[in-house]
């Protein structure tokens, strides 16, 4: 049962019918974790905790930059040089010191994301990385595990969101879209933030897009970017969406 002050803090999110007491009792009892606090991460993560998610865990290796500060808006300009795992964790507790969150300054890996999600039970993973091989290493980790998984990823002004249930046989994954065989290509592994730039509201939007789609998808909403890649060009303000059938050809999950 929701306490007073909780009634309080998440009344807006309450009062919605799509949502009630019932769906805010879902959002803290579920632990979510995000891998990757840089532009995307830092929205997911701010949205994520204010809602009321009752476990957050926080994984990223990297310390603050001073430019990471154009999109990053966990960040200030006093964190520089800090973990930023440590530093979102204090932001986020800041926010709501209701809810418990943790800390892990480590760039995952398939062995540390296998361990993790073997020893403790999540309701969702937030990929929020930039970098083709550990979105690879996420899908094929939370597929094997059965954790949903939400993804988005941003180059330039263009952004994607995809979202896989995993809880069933049925879902196609990330490596039906981009088989693992891309990871060998240079283009991808070029393509990122510090080498083609990114606009830091088109990371706002595709973080609080994922964070949209998490709490859909805890709470029992249709999830609009379940198996559909949901593409987001910032230049002209358009979304348009492709269905993402199973490939009877995918390594990873046929």
């Amino acid at each position: 049962m929701l306490n007073r002050k909780q009634l309080q803090r998440y009344s807006r999110q309450i009062m919605l019918p799509q949502i009630g007491e019932a769906g805010q009792e879902k959002l803290g009892g579920a632990r979510v974790l995000i891998v990757g606090l840089g532009g995307l991460g830092s929205p997911a993560a701010l949205y994520l905790a204010a809602a009321g998610i009752g476990e957050l865990h926080l994984v990223d290796g990297d310390r603050v930059e001073i430019s990471n500060l154009q999109r990053q808006v966990l960040y200030k300009t006093n964190h520089r040089d800090k973990d930023k795992a440590q530093v979102a964790a204090q932001q986020l507790t800041a926010a709501n010191p209701e809810i418990r969150i943790h800390a892990h300054c480590v760039m995952a890996d398939e062995a540390w994301l296998s361990t993790l999600l073997s020893q403790q039970s999540f309701d969702l993973v937030l990929d929020c990385t930039d970098n083709l091989n550990i979105r690879h290493t996420i899908n094929r980790v939370c597929r094997e595990r059965k954790v949903p998984v939400v993804m988005a990823s941003v180059r330039g002004f263009s952004g994607q969101l995809v979202s896989f249930d995993f809880r069933t046989n049925s879902s196609p994954c990330y490596a039906c879209l981009f088989p693992p065989a891309a990871e060998q290509s240079d283009l991808p592994e070029a393509e990122n933030c510090s080498t083609v730039g990114v606009i830091g509201p088109a990371l706002g939007m595709m973080g609080s897009a994922q964070a949209l789609e998490a709490i859909k998808l805890i709470v029992g909403l249709p999830v609009s970017s379940l198996n559909k890649l949901q593409l987001f060009e910032a230049a002209t303000l358009e979304w348009r969406a492709l269905a993402l059938p199973a490939n009877s050809t995918c390594p990873i999950c046929r």
